[in-house]
Formats: C-alpha cells, structure tokens, sequence
C-alpha cells in the first residue's frame, strides 16, 4: 500500500504528526491470544527502525485486556488500562494494540469516543495468487471501509427477562443524526482524495429508520462535493466487495455491517491474518490493529501471521507520525519477503518456505535494513515492559 497518497486521520482531526526532535511517544497493549505473539514478532521490525534511521521510540505498555481481563478482573476493559489509555494519549502517544476479546474494543471505543475505523483492503502484489479467490478477482482492488464505532447495535442496551415462554433478550439501538453525519462527512471526504466514489451501506427493510437517516445524511453531505454516491444493501454489498471488488473506492457503514463486510473482504487479502485497522476520534486519539481476531487456538502455538499486525504499524508511522516514506518501506518489506517464497502457514504456497511468527517478524525487519541500509549493531526498543 503506497502511503503518501493521503493521511486519512488528518480528515478526522487537525492534530500534526508528532514529528518532535525527542523519541516518538508509543502505547503498546500486547492483547490476548495470539497478540503477545503478534506484538514480539513487531519488535525485530522497531529495532531495525532505530537502527537505520534517526529515529527512537519512547514505549510503555499497560496491563490485560479482553478475555484475560474479565476473567481476571470481571471486566474487558480495566480502570487500570482505562488510565493507561488516559496518560498515553494524554503525552501524544498513539496505541498499537494486539488483539482482545470480549467487549474490549467496544468499551475502549466509546470510552473514548474513537467514532471511526479505517480498514483498508489492498492486496499485497506477491499474495495475489494467494486464497481462495481467483487473481482476476482481486487485480486492481484498492478499497477503504470505513466502519462507525460508537452507535448501532455493538453500542446499544440489552437485557433479559423470564416469561412463561423462557428467557426473552431485549436489545435496543440507535443513531443519532450528528454521529452519522460526521462518519459520512469524513467517508466522503476520503472519497474525494481518491476516485470520488463512496458506497453507503444500509438495510432499508430490516432497519428502515436507521436506513433512512444514513441515506438522507449521505445525500447531505455529499452535495458539490464531485463524488458519486452508491446505495448497497449489506446482503449485496457483501457479495459484490468479492465479485466485483475493484469497482469500489470508499465503502461508509454502520458498526456492525462494517465489522462483518471488513472481515467478509479480507478474502480480497489472501488471508484474514493480512487485515489490518486504525481507529481515531476528533482529536487525534488513534487505536492500530490487526482487523481480525485473538485466534486463541493458535495462541503459543507460533504460527499465526503477524503481517496484518505489521501492516497495522506501517499504517501508525505514516498516520501518528507522518513518516510516510517509512511506512512506504515498511509495507514493501511486506511484499518482497512474500515474495521471496517466504510464508507463514495461513498463505503457505506450493514451493514456499514455512515460516513462524517471530521468523517472519526478522525476515521483515531484515528487508526493511536493506532498504533504509543495514549495518551490523542492534539497537534496542526504549521503554520496558511492566509485569
């Protein structure tokens, strides 16, 4: 994915890249399952930043997330990494996240009121034979969803209660017109710094009034604005992201049409371990990860496939830290180590060379020194990890 095209969390907040002659501020939360795996396999990759370039990260991790925390503690998101978050972004420092379960992202979403998530779709050149798909299929693609996260139906109020038929669930949700506005203005403002298309997803028979709010809103914004509006259902939009997937450009949702086509589309990628996201709120607070789950069953086994928590970290240089030619290098040492046959077992090819997750956070690392110019001594991350 070439970076300098445009920093997208630029149209969510006016904050500047942090660009400050001291060390880049860095969170780390490390996440459950296969995350601890996914975050060391990232390290190979900061020292090979730190060695070749003047840059030094200032990193700080905070506690248990997820799963682990709610067993732990009763709860997915803790006070303890509620303040964490708070001190974190409080000192201008992004959070690179592994992956947590539960109601963790969630929670942490309308914490801090981080509205947008960004999922970027754009298969790396040597995975295009790669997946269940045809090459034809997914030659060209270059799409964005862009996903609401703080209404819907993940942040709405539930309950249940007994009746004389057995236990009743109750969910209720909604939309309030200045959150659709600001998600669908920002969509159509990044359709206007690409091909000036934007798909808005809705489901007009199965939410009518919340259809209809996206729909209204939509036109709103995108009047004078040069680019053209499409209307997709979810069932059909998530047939023709895979059939038809290079006609996209921009693809604006609700929370949880945008959770299941982002997932839905990482077919596009060759494997769903390739998916990666960030998350921002209007001023400037942003959230990078993979775009799929803690995998627990792959979890200590060192097969899982770091590349889409790498992408993740490509995706924070250029858009925390405005460091787009360093992104640019970091996801072309992506695709030539893929190139060179080297694989982990998701998109292990006839003739590739199987790698773990650690091997293929050093091979990445090893093609990033070649190209910003290896030399011998390893640098070290700044900061320690708390217990």
């Amino acid at each position: 994915m070439k970076s300098d095209q445009l920093r997208l969390s630029n149209l969510v907040s006016k904050r500047a890249p942090l660009r400050s002659g001291g060390a880049l501020p860095l969170a780390v939360l490390q996440g459950e399952g296969i995350g601890p795996e996914l975050i060391a396999a990232c390290q190979p990759v900061f020292e090979a930043i730190e060695h070749n370039t003047p840059y030094r990260f200032d990193v700080e991790y905070g506690g248990r997330i997820g799963k682990d925390a709610l067993a732990e503690s009763g709860t997915a998101l803790t006070e303890e990494v509620v303040a964490f978050c708070r001190h974190s972004f409080g000192r201008g420092a992004p959070l690179f996240c592994g992956p947590g379960g539960d109601r963790f992202v969630y929670q942490l979403r309308l914490k801090f009121d981080i509205f947008c998530k960004f999922v970027p779709l754009q298969p790396l050149p040597a995975l295009r034979d790669t997946g269940v798909l045809r090459e034809a299929a997914v030659r060209d693609v270059d799409l964005l969803v862009v996903r609401e996260n703080v209404g819907g139906v993940y942040q709405g109020a539930w309950r249940t209660e007994q009746t004389d038929r057995g236990l009743r669930a109750h969910h209720s949700f909604s939309y309030d017109e200045a959150h659709v506005q600001r998600i669908i203005a920002l969509a159509v403002a990044a359709a206007g710094q690409r091909r000036n298309r934007l798909c808005v997803v809705h489901k007009p028979g199965g939410t009518p009034a919340i259809s209809e709010l996206w729909v209204d809103v939509a036109h709103q914004c995108a009047t004078d604005s040069g680019v053209q509006l499409r209307f997709l259902e979810v069932d059909t939009a998530a047939y023709l992201l895979l059939a038809q997937a290079a006609a996209f450009d921009v693809v604006v949702t609700p929370n949880m049409f945008g959770d299941v086509l982002g997932d839905v589309a990482a077919l596009l990628l060759g494997s769903r371990g390739m998916s990666y996201s960030f998350n921002v709120n209007e001023v400037g607070n942003a959230v990078y990860q993979t775009a799929h789950g803690a995998a627990y069953d792959l979890a200590g086994t060192g097969t899982a496939n770091p590349l889409g928590q790498l992408q993740s970290l490509a995706a924070l240089l250029r858009e925390s830290f405005g460091l787009f030619e360093l992104a640019d290098a970091l996801f072309a040492a992506c695709n030539t180590v893929l190139a060179k046959g080297l694989r982990t077992a998701d998109i292990l090819a006839p003739g590739a060379k199987l790698l773990s997750t650690l091997e293929m956070g050093e091979a990445v690392a090893v093609e990033l020194g070649v190209a910003l110019g290896s030399n011998n001594s390893t640098p070290v991350l700044r900061g320690g990890q708390s217990d």
